[in-house]
């Protein structure tokens, strides 16, 4: 995601119709996905790699997904023109952290661009960790390595493996959505559906030859 809000720049698609009468020519009908992504409430983190001078980068990103397990493989979706990016891509690896339900200001600090996130908030970088690990920040961290990336529209695809997962079960995800923080444990609190009433067995027909069965 670009230095902004989680949701604010999810890409758009662009639909190309032909025009009665002129030929050669096509209306072009942008459709805005951040309303519809914006009501698909998803966990938050932050991407953090080094560039060549080891400088930490990082931003906020939403828009990330499981692939596989086996090789355990997510992706990720960055702003095609994000310094972040390209020091990811340059260095093939990447942290992602999931922020939990207390990391509201890590959050906005990284969708900010602010120059001096990182001297901002806590990190650390483990031996063998594959970008900052926002020790303060994160309940749960996966070490990345970069297998390939698809550029599209304005946004670019990385697909990575998980070479290291930390998590941390005492803490609980920060959740985003409508364009609004909610903390997991506020949304489990809430009243669950009554369990549905059971639903009477069918009736039990006769079998085939006993009394009461005509042939």
């Amino acid at each position: 995601m670009p230095n902004s809000a989680p949701h604010q720049d999810i890409p758009g698609s662009d639909d190309h119709e032909g025009t009665p009468g002129a030929e050669h020519s096509a209306v072009l009908r942008q459709t805005d996905l951040r309303p519809f992504m914006a009501a698909f409430p998803s966990g938050v983190s932050v991407v953090t790699t080094l560039d060549d001078d080891a400088r930490p980068r990082g931003l906020t990103c939403s828009s990330l997904a499981s692939v596989a397990l086996a090789p355990p493989t997510l992706v990720v979706c960055i702003r095609t023109a994000s310094p972040t990016l390209e020091a990811l891509l340059d260095q093939g690896q990447f942290a992602l952290n999931l922020l939990h339900e207390r990391a509201r200001a890590t959050s906005d600090l990284f969708a900010s661009g602010a120059p001096d996130r990182f001297e901002r908030t806590e990190w650390r970088l483990p031996l063998g960790a594959s970008g900052p690990h926002l020790t303060a920040a994160a309940h749960a961290i996966a070490d990345c390595t970069v297998v390939q990336s698809v550029a599209f529209g304005d946004h670019t695809a990385v697909f990575a493996e998980a070479t290291r997962v930390t998590v941390r079960p005492a803490a609980h995800p920060l959740l985003y959505g409508l364009r609004r923080y909610a903390g997991w444990s506020d949304a489990a609190a809430a009243p669950q559906p009554a369990e549905a009433t059971a639903r009477p067995a069918p009736p039990v027909l006769p079998s085939e030859g006993a009394a009461g069965v005509r042939r």
